[in-house]
């Protein structure tokens, strides 16, 4: 049955497009276009959604490139799109009613039309703010409790500890009973709130020596678990301080997306004798392959956030216009945690 929109939605909406792909250069606001188009109408099985919050993530970066991806790239003169949270405001479907809280893959846009398939409903009391389903904590406890299994006493090394999925796996880690706790970071300032704030025992900070040698400082005893969101030298690092029977969990590979050219690929040396003689496990993990885990991952967040032993660390900026240096700001390091938009 048609749900009719409401009487007094816009006849015009703005959305933000690519204006260029990205090569080696930095991305600058100049890369995308903020326009101002009809307001689009649902068909049938389709809802039209009023979108709250977007996040932007360093993946975006890659997709704005003019490189071969195993992922559907951003495409010049069209929007950009991503994680959203929005409000119903006309249902052409079956399932979904005006009112309800969604989650949907269509951001950078002030109007969505989804497909209902495509819309997952929320419990708005779920979470103390609609903004925390943009966490990626998700990622962070899929990968430290069934990747990797941490175990009570483990030393956990977290490389990108101040992302989305960083600033937040250190708390998890810690309340999945490990012992120490190691993050990586881009500057000191950053290292700081990591061991202040965010669950952190000790700190690596990429420029201020070989990352291998502040690793051993850091974990002097080795490492159990590695949760890597950046690759390349901090990957090499992890396994040459790994202790016997590690678990590394692979969630990212930030030191190509956001480095020159803004590729997937992580090209890494590893020694092979290393991960043989101590019988080290590596796995990739998506969060794609567990569509259980959302709905575990919001009941954990739920509870951490509402007797305060989590925090949810993110940036909030205001209005579409907002969403280009957004994520220019995300590819310099300017912020700790998750890179959100509020529309």
């Amino acid at each position: 049955m048609t749900v009719p929109a409401a009487p007094d939605l816009p006849a015009v909406h703005r959305e933000v497009r690519l204006a260029r792909r990205v090569g080696d250069e930095q991305v600058m606001e100049r890369h995308f276009e903020v326009v101002e188009v009809p307001l689009p109408e649902p068909g049938p099985g389709q809802v039209l959604v009023r979108t709250r919050y977007m996040a932007v993530t360093a993946a975006m970066r890659t997709r704005m490139t003019a490189v071969w991806l195993p992922m559907p790239s951003f495409e010049p003169g069209r929007p950009l799109w991503g994680s959203a949270v929005g409000e119903v405001v006309a249902a052409a479907g079956d399932t979904l009613v005006p009112g309800d809280l969604v989650h949907h893959p269509y951001g950078w846009r002030e109007f969505a039309v989804v497909d209902e398939k495509h819309a997952r409903r929320l419990d708005p009391d779920a979470l103390p703010s609609p903004a925390a389903h943009l966490s990626q904590g998700a990622t962070a406890w899929g990968a430290l409790s069934r990747t990797a299994g941490v175990r009570p006493g483990d030393t956990v090394f977290v490389s990108g500890a101040a992302g989305g999925v960083g600033s937040l796996a250190g708390q998890l880690a810690r309340r999945l009973g490990a012992g120490r706790v190691i993050g990586s970071t881009g500057s000191e300032a950053k290292a700081v709130r990591l061991r202040a704030e965010l669950g952190y025992d000790a700190t690596v900070v990429r420029g201020a020596g070989p990352i291998e040698e502040q690793l051993r400082r850091a974990a002097p005893d080795g490492i159990d678990v590695l949760l890597d969101t950046v690759g390349g030298e901090q990957l090499r690092a992890a396994l040459a301080v790994a202790r016997p029977e590690a678990r590394f969990a692979l969630v990212g590979a930030l030191s190509s997306q956001l480095g020159a050219g803004g590729g997937v690929a992580g090209p890494v040396e590893l020694d092979s004798a290393l991960i043989i003689t101590r019988r080290v496990t590596l796995r990739g993990f998506g969060l794609y392959a567990h569509p259980d885990l959302p709905e575990e991952w919001t009941a954990e967040f739920g509870r951490g956030l509402r007797d305060g032993s989590l925090v949810f660390p993110h940036a909030l900026l205001t209005g579409i216009e907002q969403a280009p240096r957004a994520l220019c700001e995300l590819t310099r390091g300017r912020h700790v945690g998750a890179v959100l938009v509020e529309l």
